[in-house]
């Protein structure tokens, strides 16, 4: 086995989440119900970290207090902090997170995932990648990273998760509806 980037991260335990609960309105039976912070963070909080059996959560590299929502403007803001600034994992877990909110939210959302400020000694780069719909479709056909990591992440990968992302992040979304 390969030597470890951070052979002794520290484990938090899972919190507890409570739903806000919003005061719905039966006689209009068209309203969407809003998404929030909270239902975005609860898809993503149990993603596998790619180097240890730990969810992202549990060694705290997403928090609640990262994810921004405006439901109105259609937007999704995540802020992911690696374990270590060195962690040449930080592209892999932005991936995971993005392929796991482009399969969870409606297709209506634009979602930027990105390093946390000063976290990660290749921020920029890291989150370059990141928000690059073509390299984001190139690492998406890579077998060896399709078969070792994305799977447990999301159900549509390889050649046609790329396809639908060179289509558009919208229609990739919806393509995962089959």
């Amino acid at each position: 086995m390969a030597e470890l980037i951070n052979p002794s991260p520290v484990v938090h335990e899972r919190k507890a989440t409570r739903r806000r609960r919003t005061p719905s309105h039966p006689d209009n039976a068209e309203e969407r119900e809003p998404i929030d912070s909270l239902e975005v963070f609860e898809h993503i909080r149990d993603i596998t970290d790619p180097e240890h059996p730990y969810t992202l959560e549990q060694l705290n590299v997403v928090t609640e207090e990262q994810v921004e929502v405006d439901d109105a403007a259609g937007t999704v803001k995540v802020q992911f902090t690696p374990t270590v600034e060195h962690c040449s994992m930080a592209t892999l877990i932005g991936l995971c997170i993005r392929v796991k909110l482009l399969r969870a939210l409606p297709p209506r959302f634009k979602a930027d995932i990105l390093l946390s400020p000063g976290s990660h000694a290749s921020e920029a780069a890291v989150n370059k990648q990141l928000s690059d719909k073509e390299r984001v479709a190139a690492a998406l056909e890579n077998p060896n990273l399709t078969q070792a990591r994305l799977p447990a992440a999301c159900c549509c990968t390889g050649a046609h998760a790329a396809a639908c992302l060179s289509a558009g992040m919208e229609d990739w979304a919806a393509s995962l509806q089959h």
